[in-house]
């Protein structure tokens, strides 16, 4: 028979990163950022409560589909802290990256399908580039790849 589990009792930074799929040092770098909250223990040791696990699964979800970790922290700093997140959290948090990443998506089409234009050229400062320089906005500053010229680079 198994032992229910105390949800009261911490975990070590160790248990965290094995039973979430991380390393260690990928715990304390989420834990820098804002993304999880720990305390030390009496020993100075780091602990963190067990609703921790699903706060990194959902990071590391959110990571895989390209989410900024800054995008990330905001939507998590939105939902309570202290309780495992629900599945009407996820709805939210999916809602809001969800319109993110279809114009993602659109975008990165878009740069497929624009890309075969621009394979025989190769330097991306042609007169009309639509990927580098969309209308030739450029062509004020000079010939050639403008922005990767610094002397040239326009100044904002």
């Amino acid at each position: 028979m198994e032992l229910p589990i105390d949800v009261r009792v911490p975990l070590s930074v160790g248990e965290v990163a094995r039973r979430s799929g991380v390393t260690i040092a990928t715990v304390h770098f989420y834990e820098a950022k804002g993304l999880i909250q720990g305390w030390r223990s009496e020993g100075n040791q780091r602990r963190y409560a067990r609703d921790v696990l699903r706060r990194v699964a959902i990071i590391r979800i959110a990571q895989r589909a390209g989410i900024p970790l800054a995008t990330i922290k905001a939507a998590l700093d939105e939902l309570p802290s202290g309780r495992v997140l629900t599945a009407k959290d996820w709805k939210h948090l999916s809602t809001i990256w969800r319109d993110m990443l279809t114009d993602r998506i659109r975008g990165l089409t878009q740069l497929r399908d624009q890309l075969d234009g621009c394979i025989g050229c190769g330097c991306l400062s042609m007169d009309d580039c639509p990927l580098r320089n969309p209308g030739d906005r450029l062509r004020q500053f000079g010939d050639g790849a403008v922005l990767l010229e610094k002397d040239t680079m326009p100044q904002s």
